[in-house]
C-alpha cells in the first residue's frame, strides 16, 4: 500500500525541467514554451475552463482573461463544432444550465449558436454568448491552452489549429482511444499532446506511438493503493520526458480524479490535504478551479 505522500522543503521540485528534455528531442522546439514554463514554477497551474465567477461564463474569452489574473499558467477550454463545422467553446451536457435549452448543443447550426446568450445575462451589445475557438486561439499569444473534449473533431480540427502557427501553445488533451491515437500520429504538425491514462498498460501503449509528441500524462487514481499514487512511479515518468498533469477538479459525479487529494479538500479543509499531497507525489502541473489560492498555496515553495 502507498503511503500518502506529504508536502515538506525536500520534496518540492523547483526547478524540474532546467536542462532536461521534455518529450522527444525531434520537437524540442514545439516544446520549448512548456518546457521553459516547467522550469519557473512547481507545479504549473491548470485552470478548469477558464475562471467563470461573478458575471464571467466558462469556456469565454473573458473567463481565460479571468484565470490569467489568477495565477494561471495553463487554461483549459472544451471545443464543440456546429452543423457547419464551425468551432466554439462549450462543455455539452450544461445547455440547460447555461442557456435554457434541452437539445444537445452541438445538433445546432453556426447561426443558431451564435444566437445563443447565456440566461443569466442581462441584455447586452454585444450579446454575450458562445466564444469561436478561433477568436480564442487569436486572443492570448503565448497562452498555453489545454484543448479538451475535442478529439471527436480531430479528422478536420487538426488541420484548422495548424492553420494558426499556435502549436507550441497547445495541448491536445484525449483518452487513449485507438482513433484519436491515430489521427494524432498521422497528422504532420506535432501537436504537444496530454493522454488521460487509467492505468501503467495505457501509459506504455500511448509511449509505444513515437510519431506521437506526447508531453504530459493526465493519471487517474481513485484511491491511494493505485500505481499512479506510487512517487517512484511518478518519477520514473518524468525521467522519460513526460510532465505529470494531476486533477483536483471536483465534478459533479462526484467520482475521485486523484485518490480525493482535490479541491474541495484543499479549500475546506487545508491545502495540505489536497493540493499539498499532489506536489509531494511530483505533480508537474495541477489543474483547479481555484487558482489563486493554489498560487498563494504554491507560493511556500
Amino acid at each position: 500500500m502507498n503511503s500518502s505522500p506529504q508536502l515538506n522543503a525536500t520534496n518540492i521540485h523547483p526547478d524540474p525541467w532546467g536542462g532536461r528534455l521534455l518529450g522527444h528531442p525531434d520537437h524540442a522546439g514545439t516544446n520549448a514554451l512548456l518546457a521553459s514554463r516547467l522550469a519557473v514554477h512547481s507545479p504549473l497551474i491548470a485552470v478548469h475552463r477558464g475562471s467563470g465567477a461573478g458575471s464571467i461564463a466558462e469556456n469565454t474569452a473573458p473567463a481565460v482573461t479571468a484565470a490569467l489574473a489568477q495565477g494561471a499558467d495553463i487554461v483549459e477550454i472544451d471545443v464543440i463544432a456546429s452543423t457547419d463545422g464551425d468551432y466554439f467553446l462549450f462543455h455539452n451536457g450544461y445547455e440547460a444550465m447555461h442557456f435554457g435549452l434541452d437539445r444537445d448543443i452541438r445538433e445546432l447550426s453556426t447561426a443558431q449558436m451564435e444566437q445563443l446568450e447565456y440566461s443569466w445575462q442581462a441584455e447586452s451589445d454585444p450579446p454575450y454568448g458562445l466564444a469561436r475557438l478561433d477568436d480564442v486561439l487569436q486572443a492570448f499569444p503565448g497562452t498555453i491552452l489545454n484543448v479538451d473534449r475535442s478529439w471527436w473533431y480531430w479528422d478536420d480540427l487538426l488541420d484548422h489549429l495548424a492553420g494558426f502557427g499556435v502549436t507550441d501553445q497547445l495541448l491536445l488533451k484525449a483518452p487513449v482511444e485507438q482513433e484519436a491515437l491515430e489521427l494524432l500520429a498521422d497528422h504532420p504538425e506535432p501537436f504537444p499532446f496530454l493522454p488521460i491514462v487509467k492505468s501503467p498498460e495505457e501509459v506504455e501503449q500511448v509511449l509505444a506511438i513515437g510519431e506521437i509528441n506526447t508531453v504530459a500524462m493526465e493519471l487517474l487514481a481513485q484511491t491511494p493503493d493505485d500505481p499512479f499514487a506510487d512517487p517512484a512511479y511518478i518519477q520514473s515518468l518524468r525521467a522519460r520526458g513526460i510532465a505529470v498533469y494531476l486533477n483536483a477538479l471536483n465534478l459533479s459525479n462526484r467520482v475521485p480524479l486523484f485518490c480525493g487529494w482535490d479541491d474541495e479538500a484543499s479549500v475546506l479543509s487545508h491545502p495540505d490535504e489536497g493540493w499539498g499531497r499532489l506536489i509531494a507525489l511530483g505533480a508537474d502541473i495541477v489543474q483547479t478551479d481555484w487558482p489563486a489560492l493554489l498560487r498563494d498555496y504554491r507560493g511556500i515553495g
